[in-house]
C-alpha cells in the first residue's frame, strides 16, 4: 500500500509600505510589500506549513519563531528548504502542489507562470504538478493584505 500524505498550509500578511512584495520567491511589482519578521513571502510560508503538516512536524511558527533575530528579513526559501529536507529525511516526495492567493490588488495572473517556474526549480517537481490561482475577495474584507492557502500531496 502506498503511503500518501496531504498537508494544508495557510498564511496571511498585511501590506506594508517600503517593502518589496515577494510571492513564491518572485518579486511582484506593487506599491506595498508584506509585513513580516522575514521577507513576508506568504506563499512560501503556506507551502512550508503544508509540507510540515503532511509529515506531522511542528508548524512554521514553532520552528522559525518570529522572535528569533536569525529570521529577521530572512528569505522564506530558507524555511521551505528546511521543510523539504525534513520531508526527504522521512522518505517522502511531493506529488503535486495546489495554491490559491487571495488578494484584490495586485493581480496575480501576470506572475503565475514565473512563480510556477521558480517553485518547480526550487522544489524539484515539474510545472504541470503545480497550480497557482489568484482569487479576488470581491469586496469581502478590507483590502489591506493577502491570504495564501496551499495543499500538498506527498508519497513515500
Amino acid at each position: 500500500m502506498m503511503d500518501l500524505r496531504i498537508g494544508l498550509g495557510f498564511d496571511s500578511h498585511e501590506f506594508e509600505a517600503g517593502k518589496k512584495l515577494i510571492l513564491g520567491g518572485v518579486e511582484i511589482k506593487y506599491e506595498y510589500g508584506l509585513k513580516g519578521h522575514s521577507d513576508g513571502d506568504a506563499l512560501l510560508h503556506a507551502i512550508t506549513d503544508a509540507i510540515l503538516g503532511a509529515i506531522g512536524e511542528k508548524d512554521i511558527g514553532e520552528i522559525f519563531k518570529d522572535t528569533d533575530p536569525r529570521w529577521k528579513n530572512a528569505p522564506s526559501s530558507i524555511f521551505l528548504k528546511e521543510a523539504l529536507e525534513l520531508m526527504k529525511d522521512k522518505g517522502f516526495k511531493i506529488v503535486n502542489l495546489d495554491c490559491t492567493i487571495i488578494v484584490d490588488k495586485p493581480k496575480i495572473a501576470p506572475y503565475k507562470d514565473e512563480i510556477k517556474k521558480n517553485l518547480s526549480q526550487f522544489i524539484g517537481i515539474s510545472k504541470d504538478r503545480i497550480s497557482i490561482k489568484g482569487k479576488r475577495r470581491e469586496g469581502f474584507c478590507k483590502d489591506n493584505g493577502l491570504i495564501c492557502m496551499c495543499v500538498v500531496l506527498l508519497v513515500k
